[in-house]
């Protein structure tokens, strides 16, 4: 199994930055993905962003596009979410989740609420 436990999620205002951090624990060894998806108050979970490990190929959602940056530190099995320019928008509880490969089991983090006043 993997365990993950976000942080770094806060109260800011618009246009400020956050950086959210995601530490991974466990079968890490297995991980083929690792991805931030959020959820506003009455909405679904959406995507955000992802880190294909192995390929280091990071993917965003259009929302976020130019100006959230997810990034990896492989040494300490950690994943990261620089988010500049925040807008009142991005306020959501954010997720982290990671994905093995193999059976393609999927894992979800407890979450960590961002908060975006005008």
């Amino acid at each position: 199994q993997v365990q993950l436990v976000e942080s770094g999620g806060s109260l800011v205002q618009a246009g400020g930055s956050l950086r959210l951090s995601c530490v991974a624990s466990g079968r890490t060894y297995s991980i083929y993905r690792m991805a931030w998806f959020r959820q506003a108050p009455g909405k679904e979970r959406e995507f955000v962003a992802e880190y294909r490990w192995g390929a280091g190929i990071k993917e965003y959602a259009d929302s976020v596009k130019g100006r959230f940056t997810i990034s990896r530190d492989s040494a300490k099995n950690t994943l990261h979410l620089q988010m500049d320019s925040l807008k009142p928008e991005d306020t959501a509880v954010y997720y982290c989740n990671a994905v093995e490969r193999g059976d393609w089991e999927t894992y979800w983090g407890q979450g960590t609420q961002v908060t975006v006043s005008s």
